[in-house]
């Protein structure tokens, strides 16, 4: 095959391959009209952030997981949109994406639930809190890290995890944190249940600037766990878990002491989450985000990249089996941005790969098949193309077509059937 009939032949496969989701999801919707107003409020929202998870991502998570033909819970719904990621910069970080979906607003790359010109925004939790709702934020990374931070706090700068941590306690009161961090939540050389410098990151250890938080969160009436077991037993609807000094799992390159097998899976954390926040009858609004697409992906290491990818599609499934009892509740599935550049290409030992970034990863299995995929990366940083949203349940047909991600908070204001103070 002639260097041109090859190249035509991979772009074709990637392109497919990258389009397919959206394809198949929004021919098979009924989508909105743009002026749809919502048809009755929602009670609860369920919104996934695969940190990182462009469509490609997605598409080599589902060929890897379920096939060509297969669907992954967080793509089969009904509804499917495309999301412009900028902040006020055309490629964005995680602070200011989060805080586009969480309040609505434009703002610097590493602002925290303020917007351009460092005045606090309100988020889209504290709507909910402020309405009689219960909050709660799920992830693998450290919950004071930038997704789980711009839900709940607002400070000038995402590396201020302390301070997050306090905000989250004492302004936002998130009713449930699950995830890692533990470091940030207790003083230098107070080791917390995770000791400090453990053998696969010796740099982890106790940096916290506001205190002992753990403390602090009991005497407000959390409980506090650090173990699997401890989360199935614990009681009462405002719950504090910290299950790794930072994130829960090592994100290094393939082979180089990459490791995900959190303490406590996403799913669940997320299913506890969920049983948690519910026995609220006024409703939640629940963050879960999965990290390990992001930082895997910032190492090109594409088998750690999908394996985190379908924690997050197992969290969707049961974030699903709930919206599908409580017919009143919304799910969403999008990502802050995409982070690789990844793409997804043919076996071809012809390939000139190169070395460093540009060298392919796998192969890796299609499953159902005896097809094999492998994935090339571009950057190991962020890049500018739109995401994709998929939806289910109540007033899911908001979130159809191309729209900025500031109006994810939006769509989710007038789901909810909240107002906005101007």
């Amino acid at each position: 095959m002639n260097s041109q009939k090859k190249n035509r032949f991979k772009t074709a496969l990637t392109v497919t391959a990258a389009g397919a989701l959206l394809a198949t999801s929004v021919v098979a919707a009924q989508p909105a009209k743009p002026a749809e107003a919502a048809s009755s409020k929602t009670k609860n929202v369920i919104l996934f952030v695969g940190d990182g998870m462009g469509t490609a991502a997605r598409n080599a998570i589902r060929l890897a997981t379920v096939g060509e033909k297969g669907k992954l819970a967080m793509d089969d719904m009904p509804y499917a949109g495309l999301v412009h990621t900028s902040s006020t910069v055309p490629v964005t970080d995680s602070a200011a994406s989060a805080t586009a979906y969480a309040s609505g607003v434009k703002t610097y790359n590493g602002a925290i639930g303020m917007d351009a010109n460092k005045k606090s925004v309100k988020t889209i939790a504290e709507y909910a809190k402020a309405a009689g709702k219960s909050t709660g934020v799920v992830t693998t990374s450290q919950i004071t890290d930038a997704t789980g931070a711009a839900f709940g706090a607002h400070v000038e700068d995402r590396s201020k995890q302390s301070d997050i941590a306090l905000q989250l306690l004492t302004k936002s009161k998130v009713d449930v944190l699950l995830g890692g961090g533990e470091d940030f939540w207790y003083p230098a050389g107070e080791a917390g249940k995770f000791p400090d410098a453990p053998a696969e990151d010796p740099s982890e250890k106790s940096k916290g600037t506001q205190g002992n938080l753990v403390t602090k969160a009991k005497q407000l009436g959390y409980s506090y766990v650090s173990t699997k077991d401890g989360l199935k037993q614990a009681k009462g609807g405002k719950l504090l878990g910290l299950f790794a000094n930072e994130e829960m799992f090592q994100q290094n390159e393939e082979g180089k002491g990459d490791i995900y097998n959190p303490v406590v899976s996403l799913p669940e954390m997320t299913k506890k989450a969920i049983d948690t926040l519910s026995t609220n009858q006024k409703g939640f609004f629940l963050m879960v985000e999965e990290e390990g697409t992001d930082e895997f992906a910032h190492k090109n290491n594409a088998k750690m990249t999908i394996k985190s990818g379908q924690a997050l599609d197992a969290s969707v499934q049961v974030a699903k089996d709930f919206a599908k009892k409580n017919p009143d509740t919304l799910v969403l599935v999008l990502a802050d941005h995409e982070t690789g550049g990844l793409s997804i290409e043919p076996v071809d030992a012809e390939d000139e790969t190169g070395d460093g970034i540009s060298k392919e990863d796998g192969p890796f299995a299609i499953a159902n098949s005896k097809e094999s995929f492998v994935v090339d990366w571009t950057t190991s940083g962020h890049t500018a193309v739109d995401i994709p949203v998929t939806a289910m349940g109540k007033n899911a047909q908001l979130f159809t077509g191309v729209f900025e991600n500031t109006a994810v908070f939006d769509k989710l204001m007038q789901a909810y059937g909240f107002n906005a103070k101007k």
